[in-house]
């Protein structure tokens, strides 16, 4: 995945779009699961979102919203969902902790391990 297929990816996953109506921030506000393979493919475009910026002085805000709300909002509804009696999937929240490595690892620049 390059670099600009990555952010667009990303981002729509943050936000609804024509091409993407179910990212994953929708879909954990419905209390549904991802669907299978969206996390894979979120993490993949983290790698080659990190791979490109690892050395950039500034970010795009777009993207970084988007990061932002993929690493603490799905926290968030992840929690929220679980005390409303939601049943997520036995690995999800393991999977919402390597999405927020690889957001860390993005802003602040580290190597990613996963």
């Amino acid at each position: 995945m390059n670099y600009e297929t990555a952010c667009k990816f990303l981002i729509a996953q943050t936000k609804p779009t024509e091409k993407n109506p179910d990212g994953l921030l929708m879909y954990m506000q419905r209390g549904k699961p991802p669907i299978p393979g969206q996390i894979t493919s979120i993490l993949l475009a983290l790698k080659s979102v990190y791979g490109e910026l690892q050395d950039a002085p500034t970010l795009d805000k777009e993207l970084v919203c988007a990061l932002y709300t993929l690493s603490i909002k799905t926290q968030q509804l992840f929690t929220a969902g679980q005390k409303a009696g939601v049943e997520w999937p036995p690995l999800f929240k393991e999977d919402l902790l390597r999405i927020m490595i690889a957001v860390e690892n993005i802003f602040f620049g580290k190597r990613q391990t996963s």
